[in-house]
């Protein structure tokens, strides 16, 4: 009995072990380049998984004689799939096609559901992490102004930084980092220097309205900061740029990846001269600065199925506005999130976000430095998913948002608060590979304002070979800020501007078209927009308070044509031209005139070649702004009474040579202004520049050096 039991367990080992065998092989590129770092998996058994080497190679236990799929994914790469029949094994080597248009990345603008970019029914414009070193962007202004034409960053009153994105000004363009929004304005427009570059993994654009899922301020677009993970088991960069003018950037970041458990830390320090122009102007000298942020992301996941991510940051930018005192401004942020895959069709998330900015001014004689703002927003978020027959999502959801805000703009340096409640639902329809349709419907409810707001949504694509046709509509709206509700100001002992409790909501309906062609390396895209936008708050002359008083304006229509063109071929050589046509109509009598460039348009050639441990590319950008000529009023007070004024129109390129010498040696040669456009007049919305400039940087990622 003893010796029959050791038999028949000798057999069913031998059978199990049986039952195992292995797949092994290679996975390259169609360039024949072997690829580190792809994962191969079973897509039936996530257990079932492998990385490749550095040499490409792989190997992965298959438990039993089943048939599998083995999914190969690898970033810029095409995901590939092999259907590995019963009882297959031995080698079995893979080439991947190459995405050259990251058609093959997943985007979550515009839907709250992932979808590829290529999947996505309304046009989305995505800025990659090589794009942002392959320019040399510090922030948010230099990636937007260096590969969208339509885009213009100008200054206003003081020196601030001011938006126009085809006729929508910065309160109209929602800016998101990770889907979260950001506290704190100035004349409209969010701290820009706060969105740095240095751990950005990609940006997606989407110009129109969005307020179907983003709610207020989503009115003419929305522009979502992707913040990057650490992929590589240990990561430490250290990074250094010097230019004209003592413009200096200093940074770091260190982070690793053990399993379920990634950290990533990024520090950036930056700082630059006053700078002098070269002939007169509104303005004579550029403030120097000094600006320091520091930004932490903790991730936790277990099996795939539950994500903890928790982040924190600090931001603060010193500005020599005066001799005699300088403007400060710091944010504290912090943020919890966690994502739980409660099966096969059923997700949910769970988010808690804080952000604090402030404003101070600090004298330097008296040394104190008192704080005149402070905004400060706590956000709730829940998001439900479920997945009907694999390939249809039904999406809701709901925001919470406590806003507060105190302000010198406000009586005797007051404060006040409201709430915000919304509730959204979304539903993805995919009958088929050809077609897809989403449709959303948002409702919102502010308190002080007593403001109900209902945005729809509706776009559709379908898929053609090479073709892929859009269509869409959609609502946007944005609600007053307690400060156009609530203000009370003293324009320089010139006028006072009062808010207004009754303000209505901004709300816009935008219609688009598109067509986009991509084929091997080639890629065309043309998109026809509509924009009626009703209701625009901004400021009016009113005779009772003898003072500026915040107002609703008549309708005004904003159109226009946005075509994109590229072109990448396997010697290295790469071509992208894109042209925005904007009109804008706003009805004379109005307290708003428009200034618009009509026409915008950016190019970039750029080519570069590997050779082993040798790495090099040269890319030459421009942007190119027509002049505009448009009404201004005469008087604050007469809306009737207008002048032609012309305001010229302007080309900058920009020349950027960068060199992996060794590893992960990296240096950059940038030529800024290459062509020595200085403005006979520095008008607000001129370009600040002196002439032609030069830096050079240096990045070192130290794990390279210990790879194989």
């Amino acid at each position: 009995m003893r010796k029959e039991s050791i038999v028949l367990l000798l057999i069913m080992l031998y059978t199990a072990a049986a039952a195992q065998r292995d797949v092994f092989g290679t996975v390259r590129g169609n360039d024949s380049v072997a690829l580190y770092g792809a994962v191969v998996a079973l897509k039936e058994n996530i257990g079932v998984v492998s990385s490749t080497a550095i040499d490409g190679s792989y190997k992965l236990h298959i438990p039993d004689n089943k048939a599998y799929t083995i999914e190969i994914i690898y970033y810029g790469y095409k995901k590939k799939n092999y259907n590995l029949q019963e009882n297959e094994s031995g080698i079995i080597d893979f080439v991947m096609e190459k995405d050259i248009y990251n058609l093959e990345q997943v985007v979550i603008t515009g839907t709250r559901t992932p979808k590829l970019l290529k999947d996505v029914p309304i046009v989305t414009k995505v800025i990659s992490h090589d794009d942002i070193i392959l320019q040399n962007a510090t922030d948010i202004r230099d990636i937007l102004q260096s590969e969208l034409p339509g885009i213009e960053f100008t200054y206003s009153m003081n020196q601030q930084v001011s938006l126009n994105m085809s006729g929508f000004g910065g309160n109209s363009v929602l800016f998101l980092i990770d889907g979260e929004r950001l506290a704190g304005e100035t004349l409209d427009n969010v701290d820009y220097s706060r969105l740095s570059m240095d751990n950005i993994d990609r940006v997606e654009i989407v110009k129109g309205a969005a307020s179907s899922l983003y709610g207020s301020n989503a009115v003419g677009g929305v522009v979502n900061l992707i913040t990057r993970e650490p992929k590589e088991r240990w990561k430490l960069n250290l990074n250094a740029h010097y230019g004209s003018h003592n413009n200096q950037r200093y940074g770091g970041s260190v982070g690793f990846n053990l399993g379920g458990v990634s950290n990533l830390l990024n520090v950036q320090y930056t700082s630059c001269n006053p700078i002098e122009l070269k002939n007169d102007g509104a303005y004579n000298t550029i403030y120097g600065y000094h600006s320091l942020n520091i930004k932490d992301q903790l991730t936790y996941s277990f099996k795939n199925r539950f994500k903890i991510t928790a982040k924190a940051g600090y931001f603060f930018r010193e500005r020599k506005s005066q001799e005699n005192s300088h403007d400060r401004y710091r944010d504290f942020s912090g943020n919890l999130k966690g994502d739980y895959h409660i099966g096969a069709k059923d997700d949910i998330t769970l988010s808690y976000n804080f952000d604090q900015y402030d404003k101070s001014h600090f004298a330097l004689t008296e040394r104190t430095d008192v704080r005149s703002y402070s905004n400060v927003q706590n956000s709730l978020r829940t998001v439900y998913n479920h997945t009907f027959r694999k390939k249809h999502i039904l999406t809701v959801g709901g925001d919470y948002l406590r806003d507060y805000l105190m302000t010198y703009q406000f009586e005797n340096n007051g404060a006040h608060h409201q709430h915000t409640a919304d509730l959204f639902s979304q539903f993805d329809w995919n009958p088929n590979k050809k077609v897809n349709m989403i449709a959303g419907l948002r409702y919102d409810y502010y308190s002080d304002a007593n403001l109900h707001s209902v945005s729809p949504k509706l776009s559709t694509m379908y898929k053609l070979k090479d073709f892929a046709f859009r269509a869409s509509f959609s609502s946007g709206f944005r609600a007053p800020t307690l400060k156009e509700m609530y203000m009370s100001f003293d324009m320089a002992n010139i006028f006072m501007i009062y808010g207004n409790p009754n303000l209505q909501a901004e709300k816009s309906h935008n219609f688009g078209l598109s067509a986009e062609y991509n084929h091997k390396q080639y890629n065309v895209t043309v998109m026809g927009f509509y924009n009626r936008v009703k209701g625009r708050i901004t400021t009016a002359w009113n005779t009772e308070l003898n003072g500026m008083l915040y107002v609703n304006m008549a309708p005004l229509q904003i159109a226009g044509v946005d075509v994109s063109a590229s072109a990448i071929w396997d010697f290295g050589l790469c071509a992208k031209l894109s042209y925005v046509y904007t009109y804008e109509h706003i009805a004379l009598g109005e307290p708003l005139l428009s200034s618009t460039r009509p026409h915008t348009a950016t190019l970039r050639l750029s080519y570069g070649r590997k050779w082993k441990n040798y790495h090099f590319n040269v890319a030459l950008s421009g942007r190119w702004l027509s002049k505009v000529t448009c009404d201004e009023y005469t008087s604050l007070n007469d809306y009737t009474s207008t002048e032609k004024v012309t305001y010229p129109g302007y080309t900058i390129w920009k020349l950027i040579f960068t060199q992996k010498i060794y590893k992960g040696l990296n240096i950059s040669l940038v030529v800024d202004n290459l062509f020595n456009y200085i403005p006979e007049y520095y008008y607000s919305n001129s370009p600040a520049t002196t002439g032609t400039t030069f830096s050079v940087g240096v990045s070192l990622d130290l794990e390279q050096f210990f790879k194989k």
